[in-house]
């Protein structure tokens, strides 16, 4: 049984049976086996997203979705710019910046691509950097969108393990932007190598007088954009907001600045981003629905204990089972994806570093961020195929180009491994650990 239910789980994949459908019919294959009662699928279909906590993941959907649609998103490009821009390999800065600000809204990989590569790729390309490299900076940078808070995958993964998600968020706040810091000096490397000019036009140096008026005009135009990461995380990490309700408040906060400030959401364009926000929500919410058939299968077979068991009769210590998480989960993520992966494998290797005292929010950022880094490897890398159509470039050409950034996520990984003051920092000074 217990080589029979992958092997049918990967024969769907290889037919192209999307993953929800896959999961399910693994699920479903696996009760029949066991000889238990039918009634069983409805009960954990139902129970899989029969979660408070799940709710924040269609309104952080709709919020970005009106975020992008209201044009807000473009203020925070503006921020961005005003901060980095006039560096060398300026727009590279300018892509990372954005990706560390719309984190605070989305919370989605997907999302972040779509927007910001549609805005900036074509303003790189213009400004003579290669295609391809601007779709791989756009690539490498989405992926410290599910890692800074909010992000849908903890909320996934905090709902299905009871682990606080106030916590993770304050948890991946430092890896997250470590990632970026890191990028962004990759960037400045491979910008002067090449002769990548700043995002500005080269008419000098500005005065001081004339920067500071850039920058204030930012700071008043990007204001209204930079207050819904403030609520959205600071509601969370001070306790004001669940996540659920923090992502509602953004969500109207969204709609109030697109509709009464800006005056650039029309009633169409809003029922557009609500349909968006149900589709994709749709997609997701079904592959937790049906994953949990699996996840409750493997409970009840004890799949856990005996994963635990081969596990601490080849290690006992803290770190290398991290690192052999990490390396497992780097090669799930390239194949898998991301959501369908931490239903059917959190449940499994969670349990066992509870059991060697590892802390639970040190796990699941390193759960999590092992994870996220498959959204941009090949073959199934999701982002890759998002950037290659907003960017018209081969999928091939970008993970060339991507190279230099995995470096980044890569050694992320490696000190949220091995410096467990990475991830407790945060949530120790706010009183959630």
């Amino acid at each position: 049984m217990g080589a029979i239910l992958p092997l049918a789980f990967l024969v769907m994949l290889a037919l192209k049976v999307p993953i929800a459908f896959a999961l399910g019919l693994t699920g479903l294959f696996a009760l029949f086996l066991g000889g238990y009662n039918p009634i069983f699928v409805a009960r954990q279909i139902f129970s899989g997203v029969n979660s408070f906590a799940l709710m924040a993941i269609p309104f952080f959907i709709l919020g970005g979705q009106l975020m992008n649609e209201g044009k807000i998103t473009e203020k925070l490009v503006a921020f961005a710019d005003a901060l980095v821009g006039r560096l060398k390999g300026g727009l590279g800065h300018i892509n990372v910046i954005a990706s560390i600000l719309f984190a605070g809204i989305s919370g989605a990989a997907a999302s972040d691509v779509a927007a910001l590569g549609s805005m900036l790729i074509p303003a790189m390309v213009k400004k003579g950097y290669s295609r391809a490299y601007a779709a791989a900076i756009t690539v490498a940078s989405s992926i410290i969108g599910p890692t800074i808070p909010p992000s849908i995958p903890m909320i996934i993964y905090g709902a299905i393990m009871n682990v606080s998600i106030a916590g993770l968020f304050a948890a991946g706040i430092v890896p997250g932007v470590s990632m970026g810091l890191m990028m962004m000096l990759i960037n400045r490397i491979i910008s002067g190598r090449r002769g990548y000019e700043t995002s500005s036009e080269d008419v000098g140096k500005p005065s001081l007088g004339t920067r500071f008026d850039i920058f204030s005009k930012s700071i008043k135009h990007g204001f209204l954009a930079l207050i819904m990461p403030v609520i959205i995380i600071g509601g969370i990490l001070g306790g004001v907001f669940t996540p659920t309700e923090a992502a509602a408040v953004a969500t109207v906060y969204a709609l109030f600045v697109g509709v009464f400030i800006f005056r650039t959401l029309k009633p169409r364009i809003i029922w557009k981003c609500i349909q968006d926000a149900v589709a994709m929500t749709g997609m997701a919410m079904f592959i937790v629905a049906t994953g949990r058939i699996i996840s409750w299968y493997l409970s009840i077979e004890r799949v856990p204990d005996a994963v635990a068991r081969i596990i601490l009769d080849i290690t006992t210590t803290d770190w290398i089972f991290l690192l052999i998480t990490a390396i497992f989960l780097l090669m799930v993520g390239m194949f898998m994806d991301l959501t369908a992966s931490i239903i059917i494998l959190a449940p499994i290797l969670t349990p066992v570093a509870m059991h060697l005292g590892i802390d639970p929010f040190r796990f699941g950022i390193t759960f999590i961020l092992s994870l996220n880094i498959g959204l941009g490897t090949p073959p199934v890398g999701a982002m890759l195929f998002i950037a290659s159509s907003v960017a018209k470039e081969k999928i091939e050409n970008i993970v060339v180009e991507i190279l230099p950034f995995y470096l980044a996520q890569l050694a992320t990984l490696i000190l949220v491994i091995f410096i467990p003051e990475i991830t407790k920092f945060v949530p120790r000074i706010l009183g959630l650990s």
